[in-house]
């Protein structure tokens, strides 16, 4: 039995329900709406990291959102998301390396910078505190508080910028081998990569890929296989889709972050 605990728009939990999908594979759906049930002591039990998503299989508990991926393509039959030639698994690896170390962040960033900044601005600083002192990770939080008092002004916001960049030429640079990431067929490179280019569209931020024709035609061809209706497109809220619309368009300031640097 797999029990998959997760968040609707969260972007690691997106990951893992690519994979999930891919491999043909039903799952019992426990949603975190993110907004303090996470803190839960039931929950902390099987994730003390306090984040989504969370894998249970038969009574053992996988967490983190790569290692879940992997996990998935390991434990079950069904079409290997993994090339088999070690290069292409290498480029699949550095793939997911670049998304766990520098893009999940920048993406946190970004989000909390746009359309997560509206109703964390209007909190009291002792509220706000009380907000951000929830989370284990303090670091993370200090990001939170910087972005939310300066949006697109932080410094960490253009730091946030160079990295989504970073990804979009690193995609661009892909698509000239193959049309999937780590080469003729989808793996799990793009189950990494996919949820992060989303976020962008969902931030009103697609026309980073004007001028990358790579990335928009892999963005296209992501949204029309199967798995991506299944693991993104169904779990989409009208009222994610409100949150996501009524943001102010960020764009033309981002284009001007995005010149001068």
């Amino acid at each position: 039995m797999l029990t998959l605990y997760h968040g609707r728009t969260s972007v690691c939990s997106l990951k893992a329900r690519l994979a999930l999908a891919e491999k043909g594979l039903n799952f019992d759906s426990r949603i975190l709406t993110l907004r303090g049930d996470q803190f839960e002591p039931q929950y902390l039990k099987l994730n003390p990291n306090a984040v989504v998503p969370t894998l249970v299989h038969n009574d053992r508990v996988i967490i983190e959102s790569t290692v879940i991926m992997h996990y998935v393509d390991e434990a079950f039959s069904g079409a290997p998301l993994m090339p088999a030639d070690p290069l292409a698994r290498a480029k699949v690896r550095l793939i997911a390396k670049l998304m766990d170390e520098y893009i999940h962040t920048a993406c946190m960033t970004l989000t909390f910078a746009t359309a997560n900044r509206a109703h964390l601005a209007q909190l009291t600083p002792a509220a706000l505190d009380a907000e951000l002192a929830k989370a284990p990770d303090p670091n993370r939080s200090e990001i939170k508080r910087q972005v939310v008092k300066q949006g697109l002004d932080s410094p960490l916001a253009a730091e946030a910028l160079r990295q989504h960049v970073k990804l979009l030429d690193r995609i661009e640079a892909a698509t000239r081998e193959g049309p999937y990431l780590g080469g003729s067929s989808w793996s799990l490179a793009d189950a990494a990569a996919t949820p992060y280019v989303w976020r962008l569209d969902k931030l009103k931020l697609a026309r980073m890929w004007e001028q990358r024709p790579g990335v928009a035609a892999w963005y296209d061809r992501i949204q029309q296989r199967p798995s991506f209706k299944t693991a993104v497109a169904d779990w989409i809220s009208a009222a994610d889709i409100e949150r996501y619309s009524n943001q102010p368009d960020p764009w033309p300031k981002v284009r001007d972050m995005l010149q001068a640097a």
